[in-house]
């Protein structure tokens, strides 16, 4: 994987020096280790910045709504597969990007592995094949990156790109055999007492910061609904009612178009697993219409289209 980095950076001078796209969308390394962080190169003498490691784990379709520039950018599968959505929702044409495949392993949880320090401060990280290590004042460990690994990830069955016009690496093998939604089914065998009680809890450290509809790629509209005053679709305080409003009504905005990249979750403050909203409307939209988000340009989402012989059953 770390190899990926000087491809990307030849790659990258070579699109921009030729004119070929405008701007290259990629990751650097942040300024805190395991955090790297989006960057929008335009001059070919910075791609040098350009970098990719087990920590690449925000999705960069957040800066492709509505540009008119030609646009180079790196793609996993997550980022494939909203690259795709972006372009059936026209937040981007096809002919503006030139899209340089990755295949992804997956990405580090940077908050698993300070729990397995214990806390410490981690001042350096070091890949080496299948495992990585992290040092700071007084310890070093070395770790599996198999067992670390963000929970999207843990069950993702699309590591390699969708959608690409060059590919950087061999294609990996898809996993197979993959409990997709195992911790749904758990919620899912829960009374309706239970399940309300397990969603307060979920949400009940939330800030209303919206780090996470802010790192999310499907959240480009212009004014969000916590945002309306007339109306006034949800309130601006921290009661939990409002705050409950708030996850609901922005996991129901992602039914049918969530690719699962997990981006919410990484950028929330107080660690709240959202995905558990989701991801619940992605096994529904699968079971019932046989779709996962971003794999086809040619389809659009289920609830983006009519059919006559649509699912109905919930219909008396």
């Amino acid at each position: 994987m770390l190899g990926y980095a000087e491809k990307i950076r030849a790659k990258a001078r070579e699109l921009l020096e030729s004119g070929k796209v405008d701007l290259f969308i990629g990751y650097r390394k942040g300024t805190v280790p395991m955090m790297n962080e989006p960057v929008v190169v335009r001059d070919p003498g910075k791609v040098d910045q350009l970098h990719w490691d087990s920590f690449c784990a925000l999705n960069l379709c957040n800066y492709l709504t509505r540009r008119t520039e030609k646009i180079g950018i790196v793609a996993n599968g997550c980022n494939s597969r909203n690259i795709v959505t972006h372009i059936i929702e026209n937040q981007i044409n096809r002919d503006q990007l030139y899209i340089l495949g990755i295949p992804c392993e997956g990405m580090i949880d940077h908050r698993a592995t300070k729990r397995a320090v214990k806390g410490k401060e981690i001042l350096e990280v070091k890949e080496d094949g299948t495992s990585f290590t992290v040092k700071g004042h007084g310890f070093e460990e070395t770790f599996d990156k198999a067992q670390f690994l963000q929970a999207n990830c843990q069950t993702c069955t699309h590591h390699n790109p969708v959608i690409y016009d060059e590919m950087l690496g061999d294609p990996v093998d898809e996993p197979e055999g993959v409990e997709e939604f195992k911790d749904v089914e758990g919620i899912e065998k829960m009374d309706p007492e239970q399940k309300w009680n397990f969603f307060q809890r979920l949400i009940s450290h939330c800030i209303r910061c919206y780090a996470c509809r802010n790192a999310c790629p499907l959240c480009y509209c212009p004014t969000c609904f916590v945002d309306e005053s007339r109306p006034q679709w949800v309130g601006k305080s921290s009661d939990p009612i409002d705050t409950m409003t708030f996850h609901f009504l922005r996991a129901y905005h992602c039914a049918g178009r969530c690719t699962d990249c997990g981006a919410c979750e990484r950028v929330c403050p107080m660690g709240i697993r959202m995905r558990q909203f989701t991801k619940k409307l992605n096994k529904d939209a699968k079971e019932l219409f046989g779709w996962e988000a971003g794999l086809d340009l040619d389809q659009r989402p289920p609830l983006d289209v009519y059919r006559p012989d649509d699912y109905n059953d919930f219909i008396k």
